[in-house]
């Protein structure tokens, strides 16, 4: 299982330091989507510049003109960009389009879908590189949440699948467990008073 950092920053130069400090542990860099609104898709190329040997993910959230905003994600460094499970087909299909293109992926995360498990399918059949099983931070947030229900859609979905939304070292077991592709650890390693130890810890608790 791959183990992504997924930073919630604001400024490129945040970005490169956090980067810096923790890529040798993960295997996915993603630049989440305040980060991109905020310092623009130059942090993608600075990004994938500085560390050529790993995954760049681009967080784009895309929900309509998908051929052209993963072009431009693309172009920018990308290697993965994220389209939303709630956009219309043609959507995903026309970033798939440009992700064929361009040799790189489409990942397409399925925050606010209902029905993740058939949703995970219809995606993967168009092209999705994987699904992202993601709960926001708005959605962590809420009394009663609980991580087990996006690791019982993953599983239940049976096609390639990332989970997002409260993976820490003491989850990150039954995020493997539960078959996950990729493991997306965010505020666990940026929030963390030494990010490069909590993400040195999440690589060793992945078996």
């Amino acid at each position: 299982m791959k183990l992504q950092v997924a930073m919630d920053l604001l400024t490129t130069k945040d970005a490169l330091e956090l980067a810096g400090r923790v890529a040798e542990y993960v295997d996915i860099i993603e630049l989440g989507t305040p980060l991109i609104k905020a310092a623009g898709l130059s942090v993608v190329t600075a990004v994938k510049e500085a560390h050529p040997d790993k995954l760049v993910f681009a967080d784009m959230k895309t929900m309509d003109a998908g051929e052209l905003e993963a072009d431009i994600a693309f172009k920018a460094g990308a290697d993965l960009m994220t389209v939303l499970g709630v956009a219309d087909d043609s959507t995903i299909a026309g970033a798939v389009k440009a992700a064929k293109a361009h040799n790189k992926g489409v990942v397409v995360d399925l925050i606010g879908v209902a029905d993740k498990v058939t949703r995970a399918k219809e995606v993967r059949a168009l092209g999705a590189e994987f699904v992202e099983m993601h709960a926001g931070l708005d959605e962590q947030a809420q009394p009663g949440f609980d991580l087990q229900g996006l690791l019982t859609a993953g599983t239940e979905a049976r096609v390639p699948f990332s989970v997002a939304g409260g993976v820490k070292v003491s989850t990150i077991g039954a995020v493997q467990q539960a078959g996950a592709d990729v493991a997306v650890a965010g505020g666990a390693i940026y929030g963390a008073a030494d990010p490069a130890l909590a993400a040195k810890e999440l690589r060793g608790a992945i078996a």
